[in-house]
């Protein structure tokens, strides 16, 4: 692999003097202005969320708390990597730093690490390009010259390293691919990423710049934030008979009501004897509580894609939403950098989904149901017929290649996944003949009955 290359040197060139400093502790901000850092002003995505070109950011910490981040991993991690949901009860450590984005400061800006697997795996394989998350009044108590800062209108960005995914843009195509079929979905684009921890800026590689769904997303789709918004994860995450904790139902919002009834009730009905006795009965009340359009049709791409990390295999990676329109609990897919491949820990599931029991109720209950089952199946033939069109995907994968190369090629050891340029380049070509291989197994199902 190349050490450096024209766009990694023309970003190190590019880098100010101003970018080099510690975090101020005098805590003077003269970059500060309502459009960039209040929280007034509707969040910009146009330019936050570039979607034709990579953005550039910058982060500054000290070595002190760089080692203090280094050494919460270490205290954490040092035992070894595990399966899914192995390190759940780890809680990486919030540290300051200062955010360089366009020539502008961001001011004692928290960040910590993020991840699971992800994390852990990556740790112990000694890469060091590893996902953040990053919080931009999360130490306004102790710094009030901050409170309220934001980031063009965000609170919270999230930084993925695109782990498993040497293309670097399954992320960014899982959740452009929902939102074009009418799921709600968090926005995605490229992030390249600088950070100085003491020794000047490092090039940490190409990452994905993630929406906050308990930020910005909920009014910017849905036009409310006000319901209850849950990240489902553990055994309580299947909705199976005998599994519901909400302990295990993480409430992003609205904590101090305590107010867990609406996942009750979905728990209760999905459940609930009707089903076999009076099924139209259980599908009036599974439909009060549920919108089983949403989820069909989330089902009917997610399965077309192919995502092995996910319901139906994995007990996490998905949102509740109780829409204030309807009142009604919505699904939100999270975390895509494993779809689009046949997977891993087996395979990803059949378009039949025949092999799904009912410790996956969401799934197995409703397509046990002969109209539920239709309409899921129509799904799939209109999202391979509007959505992942092969021409289309193909055309779009090479504008991301052509886009990212550079970037792509400008990373190193120890921050990277890719072990040589080719990788890359072989991942992009594995993903267009994916597309075409999916639809072909489609059509060929649906023709089957």
């Amino acid at each position: 692999m190349k050490l450096i290359s024209l766009f990694a040197l023309t970003i190190l060139l590019s880098i100010t003097s101003a970018c080099r400093k510690a975090p101020m502790e005098n805590l003077e901000t003269p970059d500060w202005s309502e459009y960039t850092h209040g929280n007034t002003t509707s969040p910009d995505y146009n330019m936050v969320f570039k979607q034709d070109e990579i953005i550039r950011i910058d982060i500054v910490i000290s070595a002190e708390n760089w080692s203090v981040m280094q050494d919460d991993l270490a205290a954490n991690l040092s035992g070894g990597g595990g399966p899914p949901g192995s390190i759940s009860g780890f809680d990486p450590v919030w540290v300051p730093s200062s955010l360089f984005f366009n020539g502008i400061e961001w001011y004692q800006v928290g960040i910590r690490y993020k991840g699971n697997s992800s994390l852990s795996s990556s740790y112990q394989q000694g890469i060091k390009k590893l996902s953040f998350k990053l919080d931009f009044d999360q130490f306004e108590d102790t710094y009030p010259a901050i409170k309220n800062q934001r980031f063009y209108g965000f609170k919270q960005i999230n930084l993925k390293n695109n782990y498993d995914d040497l293309s670097m843009i399954r992320e960014r195509v899982g959740s452009d691919l929902f939102r074009q079929f009418g799921v709600a979905s968090p926005l995605v684009t490229f992030c390249a990423l600088y950070v100085d921890f003491g020794s000047g800026p490092q090039y940490f590689g190409l990452y994905s710049l993630v929406e906050e769904v308990d930020d910005t997303m909920l009014e910017s789709q849905f036009g409310s934030e006000t319901g209850n918004l849950y990240k489902p994860d553990g055994p309580a995450a299947s909705f199976a008979q005998g599994r519901y904790n909400d302990d295990e139902m993480e409430k992003k919002n609205n904590e101090a009501a305590g107010d867990y009834t609406d996942v009750q009730a979905l728990y209760s009905v999905i459940n609930n004897a009707n089903r076999v006795a009076d099924p139209s009965q259980w599908k009036a009340d599974l439909e009060g509580v549920f919108q089983t359009d949403i989820f069909l049709k989330w089902l009917a791409a997610n399965t077309v894609i192919q995502n092995w990390d996910t319901y139906g295999r994995m007990t996490h990676n998905y949102y509740l939403y109780n829409n204030p329109v309807g009142n009604q609990l919505t699904w939100i897919p999270w975390d895509n950098n494993e779809a689009l491949q046949e997977g891993k820990m087996g395979s990803a599931l059949s378009l039949s989904l025949d092999e799904v029991s009912s410790n996956w109720p969401l799934i197995r209950y409703l397509l046990d149901d002969a109209t539920y089952n239709q309409k899921y199946r129509e799904y799939m033939l209109q999202f391979i017929q509007e959505v992942f069109i092969p021409n289309e995907m193909i055309t779009r994968y090479n504008t991301y290649s052509s886009l990212l190369q550079d970037a792509a090629y400008a990373e190193a050891s120890p921050y990277t996944f890719l072990h040589s340029d080719a990788d890359f380049g072989q991942a992009i070509e594995a993903l267009k003949t994916h597309v075409q291989q999916r639809n072909d197994a489609v059509q060929a199902y649906l023709n089957q009955k």
